[in-house]
């Protein structure tokens, strides 16, 4: 099977990585050699500043792109079609049985929109969107939209949780199936490495389990004043060390409200897979408007305040891990005091093995 995966973002290359070890596999015929399936990846480059994509390759080991479309920053409108002309070229030149796009981005929605558009050699293109039927039901956040709009359109959907396989066979999709998540699947794998490896604990002289990790990015908080100054005043009046790798396009809202921190906030660049979770893994408690970090705090058991009035990863919430906040300084601070998770925790994102389960039902559906 010829299968084109596209990537753009950062949570899409941790993605990625699990489903393109197993994809690449040798195949188990004697003396074959040959990998299981041939995997074209291709990468958008909606993230393309080191620290937000090549480290993630570098570290993780991800196969190098076979395409890499360099599209850069701009509006959703702009990204998006440069993205989409850029795919169907590829599409057009490989001729792949599948097309795997992943999360909600909008190399997710381009990608999509290209490989149900077309037909090679007068056959449609399979299109399998990993992370499907996750929703937040706020139409106001770019993401929701290219999670409805990819779900509609694709053939068969990957879903992180039995709530994900839920929600679609409430929307009348039935080519669902629970398979765990793959963000699972790579922090099992890389958490050991990490511990070998990172030594971001000792360079900025952290102590375990005395410092809280924040990060912030999404348009919701950063575009909206009130929002981001709520944030910033809120990690002022903890006192509490608090460690903020810092996204370049919430550095450059920082700074053009001309907004300081205290003493007691590191700000930081952003920081690698390996420093990431070792960072999370340490933290007292996580503080995040990120989809990718709230999961990963729940893999990590490691409370979660979200930054957000919504989530789509409502099962996070339910289990009692993980606290919406939204971006009021009040609200942050008494649950940044206070919050404390229950001691058990469901088993609610799979067993690590999800890449597995994904490539066994392609190979079945494709």
């Amino acid at each position: 099977m010829k299968i084109v995966s596209i990537v753009g973002a950062r949570p899409e290359f941790v993605q990625a990585t699990p489903l393109s070890r197993v994809l690449r596999l040798c195949s188990g015929e004697p003396r074959s050699g040959q990998p299981r399936h041939q995997e074209i990846l291709v990468h958008t480059g909606q993230h393309y500043d080191y620290r937000m994509s090549q480290t993630f390759f570098d570290e993780l080991g991800t196969p190098a792109p076979d395409y890499n479309l360099e599209v850069g920053s701009g509006s959703h409108g702009q990204q998006t079609g440069e993205i989409l002309a850029g795919i169907e070229q590829v599409l057009l030149k490989e001729q792949p049985d599948c097309v795997i796009v992943r999360g909600d981005t909008n190399s997710t929605l381009a990608g999509a929109l290209a490989a149900s558009k077309l037909t090679v050699q007068g056959r449609r293109i399979h299109l399998a969107h990993v992370e499907a039927g996750e929703r937040s039901f706020d139409r106001r956040m770019p993401e929701e939209i290219n999670r409805i709009v990819t779900d509609s359109i694709s053939d068969v959907h990957f879903c992180v949780s039995g709530t994900a396989l839920q929600r679609l066979a409430a929307e009348g999709i039935t080519t669902a199936h629970h398979v765990g998540d793959v963000m699972l699947d790579a922090m099992q794998h890389n958490r050991p490495i990490a511990e070998r490896n990172s030594r971001i604990l000792a360079e900025l002289e952290l102590t375990p389990g005395q410092f809280v990790l924040v990060t912030v990015h999404r348009a919701a908080n950063t575009d909206d004043t009130g929002r981001l100054r709520g944030i910033v005043q809120a990690l002022n009046a903890t006192k509490e060390t608090v460690v903020f790798p810092m996204h370049p396009r919430t550095q450059g809202k920082i700074a053009e409200l001309g907004l300081t921190f205290g003493p007691h906030v590191k700000v930081l660049g952003p920081v690698g897979y390996f420093d990431m979770i070792t960072l999370e893994a340490n933290a007292r408690l996580i503080a995040t408007d990120s989809g990718g970090v709230q999961r990963e705090a729940y893999f990590l058991q490691r409370p979660c305040l979200t930054l957000r009035d919504e989530t789509e990863w409502t099962e996070t919430v339910q289990a009692g891990w993980n606290v919406l906040v939204g971006a009021e300084p009040e609200r942050i601070l008494q649950a940044w005091r206070g919050f404390a998770p229950p001691a058990e925790q469901p088993p609610i994102f799979g067993d690590g093995h999800a890449a597995e389960k994904i490539v066994e039902i392609l190979e079945r559906n494709v």
